[in-house]
C-alpha cells in the first residue's frame, strides 16, 4: 500500500490514537508523523486472502493467532504505530494501551510489496520490526513477479535470508512449522496487470 505524510505537526500517540479512531481510512504513526494509507492494488489483495488462508490452515492446531491488517502493531521502541499486512501471535497476545485492536509481540510479519512502499519495507521497516523481542520472521512477497523473501532470526542480530522464485517452489515458515506452496500464494493473480498495479 502507498504512503502520504499528514501536513507536518507533531502528533502524541494520544492524538494520533484519537484520530485514528475517528478517521475513515487508516494512516500510520512514526514518531510524531502520522501517514495515510492508500488502498492496495487488485494483485495485493488477492496475495493477501491468500496467505491469510493458507497461514490460517497451518495454525489451526497450535497455540497462534493470526491477523490481517486492521490490526495495528505497537513498537513502543521507536514510538511507531503499523499495520503489517499479515502477523501471527504464538502464545499469549500482548495488547498495547488497553485495547483490543493494537499488539506488540508478533513472532511472525508478512508485507506484500509495493512499488511505493518496497524500499521502506525492506529498509526502515524491517529495522523497526527487528527491536522487537518476539518477532523471529519477516516474509516479502512480490506482487508482480512470482518472488518470496524470508528472513529468519537465528540469534540476536543475525537472520538467515532465503528466497523463492518459481510457482513450483515452496517457502517454510519455522516460526509456524508450515509449508507454503508459491502457487497457492499466487493463486488468481492476474500477472497482465503487472503494469496496472
Amino acid at each position: 500500500m502507498g504512503r502520504s505524510a499528514v501536513k507536518e505537526t507533531h502528533y502524541t500517540r494520544e492524538e494520533y490514537l484519537a484520530a485514528e479512531d475517528q478517521a475513515n481510512g487508516k494512516s500510520e504513526f512514526y514518531d510524531g508523523e502520522i501517514i495515510v494509507m492508500a488502498g492496495g492494488s487488485r494483485n495485493h489483495s488477492v496475495i493477501c486472502f491468500n496467505l491469510i488462508r493458507r497461514i490460517g490452515e497451518g495454525i489451526d492446531d497450535k497455540d497462534c493467532v493470526g491477523f490481517d491488517s486492521n490490526m495495528k502493531l505497537d513498537i513502543t521502541e521507536h514510538n511507531v504505530f503499523v499495520y503489517p499486512d499479515v502477523m501471527v501471535v504464538c502464545g499469549e497476545i500482548e495488547f498495547s494501551e488497553d485495547r483490543t485492536d493494537i499488539i506488540k509481540n508478533p513472532v511472525l510479519i508478512i508485507e506484500v510489496l509495493s512499488p511505493g512502499t518496497e524500499g521502506f519495507d525492506r529498509g526502515n521497516k524491517f529495522a523497526y520490526y527487528r527491536s522487537l523481542p518476539s518477532f523471529q520472521e519477516y516474509v516479502l512477497v512480490a506482487q508482480h513477479k512470482p518472488m518470496v523473501e524470508i528472513y529468519h532470526k537465528q540469534e540476536e542480530n543475525k537472520w538467515l535470508y532465503s528466497v523463492s522464485k518459481t510457482p513450483e517452489e515452496s517457502v517454510f515458515l519455522q516460526t509456524i512449522q508450515h509449508e507454503l506452496f508459491l502457487k497457492d500464494i499466487y493463486h488468481k493473480v492476474d500477472w497482465g496487470r503487472e503494469s496496472a498495479d
